[in-house]
Order: structure tokens, then sequence, then C-alpha cells
């Protein structure tokens, strides 16, 4: 009947349903006008959109009601009716309506709004900061202003170093302001900022540089059990309340009970992992304002941006299942170069309709975009071969029972489980540790030989090293890395570490100062003992890894940053990746590398930030024919998605270009397959060195259906194993 009187059941809808889901005094009214508008939406579709603009300020207003089934009705309604949004542009108001319901100028303004965040007034904050914004960061807090007008929740994904930081405090700082500027006894609730635990003091720090501390009191809730009971006591004293997620997991039980006024996640893709016990923590809290900061909401798959939307708006993308469904399986289908055009015209389709829908929420831009000032980050992959004794555990590695192994243990779960394609964690486990060995070996052979080496692999390293030498002690000499002679070539390039040539006891300050990033604190441990206290003493560091308290890494960045004598800081990628301001360093060296880029690219934004002065030089070791090449080509197209849904150039609706989508699917699996076999440095392939010859296979080719290296998570979950051994044996 609705299909057939579109323009009757709508006016009647408008006119009496829409009223009654403003009414507080009922809950049933609220509840029975939302699950009326729910099956029309879902029912009459695209006939919907000369009222769209109608029906989406009343909705939004009631996603955050108290009454679940009514934010889950009306949150169903709002996604549906968003990607309608565009069309309805334009169009003159439907008939039938009385004209102030027809013509209602803040609906218009708030569309257009919504659509295009360039048509957002200026947003003059109720205080003054400490620093002059730049104007790309009044448009993002007039964003963050229209998001809090509307009870809106977004994600401010700039590029990392453009002041997330900053503009989110300002947004809290102004609200606060302009809650006291009415006239109110009280203050108003208090804001939560949840972050790594590494950044709880740096917000402390940055919020006290920018913002008056008469307006914004923080305090930093960390410590151990005991520490933040007593803390809780003090928490009526503060207007802002600093953790980390650690915490949250920990407590939420107490911070769970309370109703934040905003609620902002520092580096929110850490709740990427929609099954993660921080990421269930995490959406327990309430609150009347939620942000999510990030430079990275896209890390490893599009499954990633659905957890934070469950986060923001939870039922806005639909359930995971339905998500994965919609969006996810069509993405997966249209990245196979073989492919139909079918297939491909669905992933397309799917990219755009995802676009479509979560655009107005996020909010991107990139320091190519707003920093003409900031100078250059060039990158430069500096490939090593192998030493001998590198080639000769890879020899042992290839030519042990480890994929007899595997192999074994996979035909075991295939015989338990016939029907289904995905192997048990223990088994997918197994795979995972045998490829993190031959990261690891890629670095450092005392990685995998260890204190305790079989009595096989002594026997086999006697023929490579010196008669009756220590093996330990020798595998310790820089040569057997090939890595560590790398690094120290970088750091003399700079001009660290080489003996001072004055004759005076000065302290000397380098015209450059490295970041060094290492997956393996191990590793940091291999520098520190075999290049800098044996080979280059005179290289002053600091050291920041989990090993560090979280209440003292803050003080380890300060004094790297205010001491210019201090030539290096050594840095776990995990701990020192995210957040942190380190531009006083111009020049990084990645040793090792994440199978997630995006950790990388963090890393490289510590200095490649607001504030850096000096062209940045990234230097990236990787060791040829090895899998840290495969590692480095995924990251290339885990990185072309992301843009791909995300991008600062789409940052309103009306400019989106999904053009390129299948180029981007098919270059990424052509470069993948059409790598040629990588060279040494005397010209012959891995594949064709005598010394692997002797095991049937080498390790080319026994690695060579290592295309797509995912996360541990994804082993577990989504991949077959049977699938992956039948490639490894070629």
């Amino acid at each position: 009947m609705a299909k057939s009187m579109t323009t009757n059941v709508m006016a009647a809808v408008i006119e009496n349903a829409i009223p009654m889901l403003g009414d507080v005094s009922s809950v049933h009214a609220r509840q029975g006008a939302g699950m009326l508008i729910s099956s029309l939406v879902q029912g009459l579709g695209v006939e919907l959109v000369p009222y769209a603009r109608l029906l989406v300020v009343p909705l939004l207003r009631c996603m955050s009601d108290c009454d679940n089934s009514v934010r889950q009705s009306v949150t169903r309604s709002f996604a549906a009716l968003v990607p309608l949004l565009p069309l309805a542009r334009g169009l003159a108001p439907p008939s039938g309506l009385n004209e102030g319901l027809a013509r209602n100028a803040e609906d218009t303004q708030f569309l257009e709004q919504l659509l295009d965040n360039s048509h957002i007034d200026d947003y003059k904050l109720c205080t003054e900061l400490k620093v002059t914004l730049r104007r790309y960061q009044q448009e993002g807090i007039n964003w963050l202003a229209f998001l809090k007008r509307f009870k809106l929740h977004g994600i401010l994904c700039d590029d990392m170093g453009l002041g997330k930081t900053l503009q989110a405090s300002a947004i809290v700082a102004s609200d606060v302001a302009e809650f006291r500027a009415l006239d109110n006894c009280e203050d108003v609730q208090p804001s939560l900022i949840v972050c790594p635990s590494t950044l709880v003091g740096h917000w402390a720090f940055e919020i006290e540089k920018y913002i008056d501390a008469s307006l914004i009191s923080t305090l930093q809730y960390s410590g151990s059990a005991q520490e933040r009971i007593c803390l809780r006591e003090q928490f009526h004293k503060h207007n802002v309340i600093i953790t980390s997620y650690d915490v949250v997991r920990k407590d939420i039980d107490y911070l769970g009970q309370s109703l934040w006024n905003y609620c902002i996640l520092d580096e929110g893709h850490i709740i990427k992992n929609a099954k993660s016990k921080i990421t269930a923590a995490v959406k327990q809290l309430k609150s009347q304002h939620r942000l999510i900061l990030s430079g990275t909401p896209i890390q490893n798959n599009i499954m990633d941006l659905w957890s934070l939307f469950d986060f923001l708006m939870p039922g806005f993308l639909g359930t995971d299942r339905q998500f994965q469904a919609t969006y996810g399986k069509p993405l997966l289908a249209a990245r196979d170069p073989k492919c139909s055009a079918k297939d491909a015209e669905a992933g397309v389709l799917a990219m755009e309709a995802l676009h479509k829908q979560v655009m107005p929420f996020l909010l991107r831009r990139t320091k190519d975009e707003v920093l003409s000032d900031l100078p250059e980050k060039i990158i430069q992959d500096r490939y090593c071969d192998l030493s001998p004794v590198q080639l000769k555990l890879y020899e042992q590695f290839s030519g042990s029972h480890v994929r007899q192994e595997i192999s074994s243990m996979v035909k075991v779960d295939d015989s338990a489980h016939p029907e289904g394609n995905s192997a048990s964690p223990k088994a997918s486990t197994h795979v995972f540790q045998a490829l993190q060995y031959l990261l690891k070996l890629c670095s450092h052979p005392l990685l995998v030989a260890g204190e305790n080496m079989p009595e096989s692999l002594v026997c086999q390293l006697h023929e490579l090293l010196p008669p009756s030498c220590d093996i330990l002690l020798e595998l310790h000499k820089l040569h057997h890395s090939p890595k560590l002679v790398a690094l120290q070539e970088i750091l003399e390039e700079c001009g660290i570490g080489v003996d001072a040539s004055s004759s005076d006891n000065a302290v000397s300050v380098g015209q450059h100062r490295v970041l060094i990033f290492a997956q393996h604190k191990a590793l940091l441990d291999i520098i520190e003992r075999d290049l800098f206290q044996s080979y280059m003493k005179n290289v002053t560091y600091l050291r920041l890894d989990g090993s560090v308290e979280p209440q003292k890494r803050f003080d380890i960045v300060k004094a790297f940053n205010s001491d210019p004598t201090i030539d290096a800081l050594l840095l776990t990628t995990h701990v020192g990746g995210l957040g942190l301001n380190l531009t006083s360093a111009d020049t990084l060296v990645f040793m090792e590398h994440d199978w997630n880029p995006m950790r990388d690219l963090q890393a490289m934004d510590r200095a490649h930030r607001l504030g850096q002065k000096k062209v940045v030089n990234v230097h990236r070791l990787i060791m040829r024919g090895t899998v840290e090449e495969k590692v480095m080509s995924l990251q290339k197209f885990k990185v072309s998605v992301a843009n791909a849904v995300i991008n600062a150039e789409n940052a309103s609706l009306k400019t989106m270009n999904t053009d390129q989508l299948l180029d981007l699917f098919a270059s990424a699996e052509t470069r993948a397959k059409g790598a040629t076999a990588s060279k040494r440095t005397d010209g012959s392939s891995l594949d064709e060195d005598p010394k692997l010859m002797g095991t049937g296979k080498g390790l080319k080719a026994i690695l060579g259906g290592l295309e797509d290296l995912w996360d541990q998570s994804q082993y577990t979950e989504e991949y077959n194993l049977s699938q992956f051994l039948a490639k490894l044996n070629g």
C-alpha cells in the first residue's frame, strides 16, 4: 500500500510518526515510530529520495536514545538513507506536506554540510588556545563541532603528524567553556581519552601545552590496581581522564558505570579486532559524543572499518556477517585477477556503496595536501644478501622435517573436519611460527640459533666458521648479519659513531639523529652489544621498548627530544610506532618489517610530522630473495586497498573516484606473479644456488606460495592450510 500511495503515506508519517520519535515521555511511542519508519525505509528504497532530508535529522536525534531497540531501528533507517542523500540535493520539496515541514531550512543546510564538509561554517571556539591554528586544523574543528551539534560520531583520520590531538583537545575544551558560560552550577560531565599506554603522559603534556589549566584538568588513570583504586577518589576533581586500552579492559566494570561527555579513542584502529577483549570492553563505555582518532583506520582488511563503526554507531553498517557479505566478499572476489566481469563489477559497486556509506563520518587530510612547507620524506630500500651462515640455516630449515610435520598436522585436521576448509588453530600457529623463523633469520642468525643449538646444526656451522671457535661468540661478529653492517654504514654516513677528531673533551652535536626500529627486543639487544658497545662506542643512545614501564616511556621521548647530544633512539615498532612526537630525528632505519604496513607507516611518521624542519630519510633494510620481499609486496597492496576506501581526494561524496579499482586489484597480483627470481651480487638466483640443490628445491620454490602473508588471526580464521601447503610444495 505504501508503494501505491507513497505521497499520502509519507505525509502522514512525517506529520505524525516523526514527532513521536521525540516523545521523551513514552518509550513505546518512540519504539513504534522507529519500527514503522524502519519498515518503510527498507520497503520503499529509492522512492524515499524526496523525503530523505526530512527523515535524516529526526533519526539522528534518536541514535543516542536510552532505549536499545529505538537506537537499533533508527540507526538501520539512517544507514539506509545516507546513500540516498546525494540524489536528494536540489530536488523540489515533496508535495502533500505543509510548507513549514517541506522547506525546513535547517535540514537543508544540514544535508549540504553532511555531504560536503567544505560547506560547514567556521566554528568559533569558546576558549583561547595557546597556539595559532592552521587553516586545515580550523576546518577539522568545524567538522568536529558539526558532529557535536547533531550528536553524530566520527573518525578523524588525518595523516599522522597533522595535529589530531590538538583538534580533539580543542573541541573538548570548547565544550567545557560553552557549558560554563551557561551559568551552570556544576561542570560538564568528564571526558575519557583512551590511548596506548605509551601516550598517556603525552596526552597530558599536549593538553597542558595547548589549553589553559583553569579550563581543563587532566588525570592520568594508570599504575597498579591499588594505585588506580586510589585515583578513583580524584575523578570528581578533573574533567578529562586519560587512560590506556589495557586499563579499560581491566577496569571496565568501573569505567563502564559513568556516562562520559566525550569518549575519544586515540589510535582507535586498536579496536579493529571485534573479537578481542579490549574491543569488547571499549564498546561498553557510554558517552554523549564518540570520536576515533586514527591515521590508518583500515590496516589489514575492510572488516577493520566495521569494528570501528560498531563502536561509533552500532548497527550503522549492519552486523559483522552482513557487512562481510555486502562488502567483504565482493571486494575479495574482485581482487582475483581471474575473476569474471560480473565479479569485477560487483567489487566496484561494493566499494562505491561503502564509500557513500562512511564518508560523511570520516575526515581525512594528507600532509601533501595541507602542509606545503613540510620537508620531503624519502624512502630508500637497501637490499642485503644473506651471509653464508644465514644461507646454511635456510638450507637446514628447508631440508628439515618442518614441512612434513605441518603436512601431517593438516592431514590429521582435515580428517577430523572433512567438510571444513579451515585448519585448526594449532596447525595454523605452527605455520605462522615457521614463517616467523624465516623472518627472524633474515635479521640475525642468533635470533633463531639461540643458546641450545641442535648438534646437527653445530656440525654444519663448523664447516663455515673458523675451526675450534666458540660458535655463539663467533656469530656475534658483524659480518654474520649484513643488516648490522648496513646499519653501521648508514650511521657513519650520518656522521654518527665516527671517532671525534678534536682533541678537547667537548660533547659533539651531530647534524643527523636516528630512530632505529625493530620488531624484536632481542635484535635491539644485539645492536647494543655487537654494534654500539663493540664497534661504535662513541654513539650515545636511548632505548624504548616493552620492558620500559608505560609511565616512564614519555620521559624517554622528552629526554631524546630535548638533548641534541643523543645520537640515536632504539625502539620496537609496537611500542615506539604509535602517537609519539620525535621530530628531533631526521633519519629512520627499519631493521625489520611488520606484516601490517600501517604500523611501519605510523612509525615513520613519528619524525615526519608537523614541526619537522629537515628532510626525513627512511632506510628499510631488506634481505634479497627472501620472505621479507614477500612481506613488502603485500604491504603495497594493503595500503592501496585502504587508500581506495578512505582517500583525502574523496573527502566529499561528490568527488568519488573508483575508476582505477580494477587496476588496483589486478596490478597487485600481477606484480606478485610476474616478479622474477631475486638475484644475488654474483648474478645467480637463490633457486640456482648449488648449496640448496641437494634439498630438492630452492628457497624461492619452497616459499613461492607465500604471496599473501596475513597476521596470525587471519591464518587461524580464514586461511585454507591445505591449499597453502600445496603451493608451498610446488
